[in-house]
């Protein structure tokens, strides 16, 4: 990283951090989708079987573990509707937005766990279109890869939303959530 923006990067950084719960700090990874406002140097994962995801998550483990790396993975949650063509819902939750946020918390609790087994199982029985499904699975793998040697760690989402309350079935959303990673 360019010396020059490190202390730009770091005030900004901290403004938003200083805005959580002191229990959520020190963050260390954020699943949230990103504004142009950090310079940003994107690791591109695609479609990844759950070997590639533990196989990624060991080499990044080392990263995550350094203090002066910061991970952002960017994901947007249920996409949820005809045009996006998923279409989930649990009539027991009431409307159909309901069952949405139903669904995007069991998957928000399983990522809380740091559980990449259990994570993948949820995703094959539900198939929930969460688009940053394997950056998050390297993640939970880092994360595994991490305790196993003693680091002790917890993340916890901190907000979410849905792009609107889909009544119908004409209606569409997505879904969006915000975590941080801390290292105790």
């Amino acid at each position: 990283m360019n010396t020059r923006i490190r202390p730009q990067l770091n005030a900004q950084l901290e403004g938003w951090l200083s805005q959580v719960q002191s229990t959520k700090r020190p963050a260390r990874a954020i699943i949230a989708p990103h504004k142009d406002e950090f310079t940003i140097i994107p690791v591109l994962v695609g479609a990844l079987s759950e070997s590639k995801e533990q196989e990624f998550g060991k080499l990044f483990s080392k990263y995550l573990a350094d203090p002066s790396n910061l991970f952002v993975v960017s994901s947007d949650f249920c996409h949820w509707g005809q045009r996006f063509r998923y279409s989930y819902y649990d009539e027991s939750q009431g409307e159909i937005y309901r069952s949405i946020e139903h669904l995007d918390k069991m998957g928000m609790s399983i990522i809380e766990q740091l559980d990449p087994v259990s994570f993948s199982n949820y995703l094959k029985k539900y198939h929930n279109t969460i688009c940053g499904r394997h950056p998050i699975g390297v993640l939970l793998n880092a994360i595994t890869e991490l305790q196993k040697n003693g680091m002790n760690m917890s993340f916890s989402f901190l907000n979410y939303a849905q792009s609107s309350q889909c009544r119908n079935w004409q209606d569409s959303s997505v879904s969006y959530a915000a975590g941080a990673l801390t290292v105790h």
